[in-house]
């Protein structure tokens, strides 16, 4: 609960100015603008301190009176002494306003800030504001609305459009950060302030560029879980994405990554700038999102279809409401009005109609959201009706979006809506798009909350085996396996893959065949060849012997002729697969230059180019991720549903699959492309026809940071923490890493504990834990913390004989990484019901341990004066205990982890 530590730059209690002075002519236009804006608005004290004329106080007055922020507006040539300064006067943060600096100036600026223990927003920024302070910090003009909504851009000119646009729309703003190119501090840091900040409840994000793609997951995550963040990203057609070397790279770009990536970080994902405006007066309405079934309320019969058919075409459903809210509804409207499909009030529709539908139908459990459409009318009054619907608004909690069509007659009625905070559209299609946006948000949150373990709870795979095989191909300087060495690798995870066998010659090929039985297919074996069907090298159901052997001299003479450069090890043979009515899929690997692997599902077969039916999810996968990958792809019907009088896929054995192949992705970093293609897959199960993998030397990792899968975007579930404990004096406790379903539990903890316990932990009177804190307690970043939860496992006897049994959290210990990346701040809290147990003492030093395999230097923490039980504790693990200057009511209680 201690703040944030960009808290001294977005929120300063006092603040510096350099600067020219304003009259100077020699100044900057802008520069200038700032440093009056900043003057004007300033909490605190701001003093300007003048490089060039007279000063407003000396260096020793201005670091005596302890200003958080230095905002810096001054020529290229004297930013750097300006940040010296503000280090030497204890500023704890900096803005330079400024553009035109170039890379290299920019990194020695932030090595000055690193050196001085400064926090750097800039350069080649506009700087930020904060409406609710009148803290106007930045070069983007007047100082905008307070409100909730927070933005956050890559992009300044995109930053001035979006505070203009919503001075017209009346959105306010709880914080507005620009970030240039080479800000120092990054997006990541930024969204990690936003989610903690009480005063934003949604967020919106422009970007170009990620620089640490592990940060950005990480912090996306933690913001999204709190609260809703929409993200709109350039570049998605980027001109410089390699040439493909498989099948699923040649179709999928880094872009398709990158949707991966915000879906599985819980955000939503927006593609034009006026979508990004959309999700905006959404997310400013504070709508809250339950599911995607949108309610269709019109007065027109045309503009209501043209939402309907927009609604089939995102993926959303046309609610339909129950037959009782018909029932109750009906006599309430005009004669003509039907409630079949749309909720059509009719020509004749008033405004008592469109008050009694809105409210009917926000009512109704078959309805997630509602759009109300007004199309201009006879004798009609647009602004009665936009206050009606206001009206109604405020019976629900649900998303309740407008559609006021026209021109001329409804401005008035446009007002009243923003006025009322409701998010309203010109189009009925973008009125559904909104709504898909919201109910994008809903589905993605699911897949936040999944934390898989890098190995599932399959059977266990022959891991050493498949390094073996990995590390000789490399050795070989190859990179690219043969089908048998693909295979192989595959059965090593007991992934089902058809019996090959290599022929070297055409007699092997026709006694290989003789003895595998009839028919076979016959394949290319070249590490040089990327698709076989490319050089004719796939010959499908031989039926005999001379067949067999009279393929293979054609095939390899084809082939070299096509391909005379290319290496051929000789015919692969296999069995054809059985006669079943199976279907052909392709599960793949692409390796992205940001976010790493990604695993791709998707049609197989011959026409995978041309079908192009992809979808992709970072690993690692458990069953629920696997199983939302295969239903988003179009392919999933004819699997799930049966096909041209097939059964039914086994769809277990299909995510199966997709479970190993994350195992493998997790497990070895040097696989960089991967095709599974075709995958058959029918009622009996999968197997693997056909594969191909390329490998790449994976970077040396060693030391202790080894374990924390530095490929994946996404740290696994730390399970290997797991582990049994018995607790003095009888019974025990499972201890592991906290899970995003902890909540409740914790929760439950911290309602349980005593008032002087409660303080001594949070040295505050709370008697339970906010929404958003409790979201960023469960729901983690292992790369950057860690928090273990003692699980006790309560039995309570039945009438009948047996127990029931209820899990409940005891204790907990968690570290959380400093911004210097080398030392971590611990907390620890504990039942009073378990204390004496030994259980602080064993939770303290597991999470030292964690501590200490991440590769960090220190563990630290803050104690209350007066908790003489904790001090002891602390006393005892070896912890040093002195006094904290900032805080006298605490002592500040550190151990070296080094040694």
């Amino acid at each position: 609960m201690d703040d944030h530590f960009l808290t001294p730059l977005f929120m300063p209690r006092s603040v510096v100015v350099f600067a020219g002075p304003p009259d100077d002519p020699s100044r900057q236009t802008r520069q200038a603008r700032v440093l009056r804006a900043a003057l004007e608005a300033a909490p605190g004290s701001a003093a300007p301190l003048f490089l060039h004329g007279e000063t407003t106080g000396t260096l020793g007055e201005l670091a005596r009176s302890r200003a958080d922020l230095a905002i810096i507006a001054l020529p290229a040539e004297e930013i750097a002494a300006a940040l010296e300064i503000a280090g030497r006067i204890a500023c704890r943060s900096a803005l330079i306003i400024s553009d035109g600096i170039e890379a290299g100036q920019a990194a020695q600026l932030k090595r000055i800030a690193r050196r001085e223990g400064v926090h750097l927003l800039g350069p080649n920024c506009l700087g930020f504001q904060r409406p609710h302070l009148k803290l106007n910090a930045s070069a983007a003009g007047p100082l905008v609305a307070d409100g909730s909504l927070a933005l956050v851009s890559q992009s300044g000119a995109l930053t001035s459009a979006m505070l203009d646009w919503a001075l017209h729309n009346h959105v306010g703003f709880s914080q507005i950060v620009s970030l240039g190119p080479n800000a120092a501090v990054d997006l990541a840091q930024v969204l990690d302030f936003l989610a903690a900040d009480t005063r934003t409840q949604s967020i919106v994000v422009y970007l170009e560029g990620i620089s640490s793609p592990r940060r950005f997951m990480s912090a996306l995550r933690s913001a999204a879980h709190a609260k809703p963040v929409v993200v709109l990203k350039a570049g998605r057609r980027s001109a410089g994405n390699e040439a493909a070397l498989t099948h699923s790279r040649a179709i999928v770009g880094s872009d398709d990554v990158f949707d991966a990536a915000l879906r599985r970080a819980g955000a939503v994902r927006v593609r034009s700038f006026v979508e990004l405006f959309s999700a905006a007066k959404c997310l400013a309405a504070r709508y809250r999102p339950v599911g995607k079934r949108l309610a269709i309320i019109t007065n027109g019969g045309g503009p209501g279809v043209l939402a309907a058919d927009r609604v089939d075409e995102i993926g959303l459903q046309l609610a339909h409401l129950s037959p009782e809210v018909v029932s109750a509804l009906q006599p309430q409207l005009a004669p003509h009005a039907s409630l079949t499909d749309l909720i059509d009030l009719s020509a004749s529709a008033t405004p008592e109609h469109f008050r009694a539908a809105v409210q009917a139908a926000a009512q109704d459990p078959a309805v997630d959201g509602l759009l109300a459409i007004y199309t201009p009318q006879v004798g009609s009054d647009a602004t009665e009706t936009a206050r009606a619907v206001v009206a109604a608004k405020a019976t629900t909690s649900k998303p309740l979006l407008g559609c006021w069509m026209g021109d001329s007659s409804v401005p008035q009625a446009r007002r009243v809506l923003n006025e009322a905070a409701l998010a309203n559209f010109r189009t009925p299609e973008a009125a559904v798009g909104a709504f898909g946006n919201i109910a994008a948000f809903y589905a993605n949150q699911q897949l936040l909350l999944q934390t898989p373990p890098p190995l599932s709870s399959l059977a266990q795979p022959d891991i050493e085996a498949a390094r073996l095989l990995i590390e000789s191909v490399l050795a070989e300087r190859r990179r690219t396996m043969t089908e048998m060495e693909s295979k192989a690798l595959l059965a090593a995870f007991h992934i089902p893959v058809t019996q090959t066998m290599l022929a070297r010659s055409a007699n092997e090929a026709m006694m290989l065949a003789t003895q595998i039985g009839f028919p076979v297919a016959l394949k290319i074996d070249s590490p040089d060849i990327a698709h076989k069907s490319d050089v004719q090298g796939v010959a499908l159901n031989i039926q005999s012997g001379a067949a067999a052997r009279d393929t293979y001299h054609e095939m390899v003479a084809r082939v070299q002729r096509l391909q005379p450069q290319a290496r051929i090890n000789g015919v692969t043979v296999q069995k054809m697969a059985r006669a079943r009515r199976g279907r052909e899929v392709c599960v793949g690997l692409v390796t992205d230059e940001a976010f790493g692997p990604a695993i791709v599902f998707g049609a197989g077969g011959t026409m995978i180019e041309l079908i192009a039916d992809r979808t992709m999810e970072l690993p690692p996968l458990n069953q629920f991720l696997a199983r939302r990958l295969v239903e988003r792809s179009r392919v999933a019907d004819t699997l799930a549903r049966g096909w041209q009088g097939a059964a039914p896929a086994d769809m277990a054995a299909l995510e199966q699959v997709l479970l190993r192949v994350s195992e493998m992705v997790c497990e070895f970093p040097q696989l960089r492309e991967m095709d599974i293609n075709p995958l058959i897959v029918d009622e009996h199960g999968a197997v693997a026809v056909d594969a191909r993998i390329v490998l790449q030397p994976a970077p040396q990792t060693g030391g202790p940071r080894a374990l924390d899968y530095p490929h994946l975007a996404i740290l696994p579930y730390p399970a290997r923490f797991e582990q049994v404990w018995p607790l003095a004096g009888g019974g025990e406790v499972t201890v592991r890493p906290v899970r995003p379903d902890d909540a409740q539990m914790l929760q439950d903890l911290v309602r349980g504990l005593k008032p002087e316990s409660r303080y001594f932990r949070f040295a505050s009177a709370i008697k339970e834990l906010p929404p958003t804190l409790l979201a960023r307690l469960t729901l983690i970043d292992y790369d950057r913390e860690m928090a273990l939860v003692a699980v006790y496992t309560e039995r309570t006897a039945r009438d009948d004989g047996g127990f029931d049994e209820r899990e409940r959290i005891v204790g907990v210990s968690r570290i959380i990484t400093n911004p210097d990346q080398t030392s971590c701040e611990f907390s620890l809290l504990v039942a009073d019901d378990f204390g004496g147990k030994g259980l602080g003492s064993r939770l303290m030093e597991g999470i030292t341990d964690a501590a200490r395999e991440k590769g960090l230097s220190d563990i630290e923490g803050l104690v209350l004066t007066n908790n003489t039980d904790m001090l002891k504790l602390m006393r005892g693990l070896g912890f040093t205990v002195k006094p904290y200057p900032e805080e006298p009511d605490f002592r500040l209680v550190t151990r070296s982890l080094q040694g």
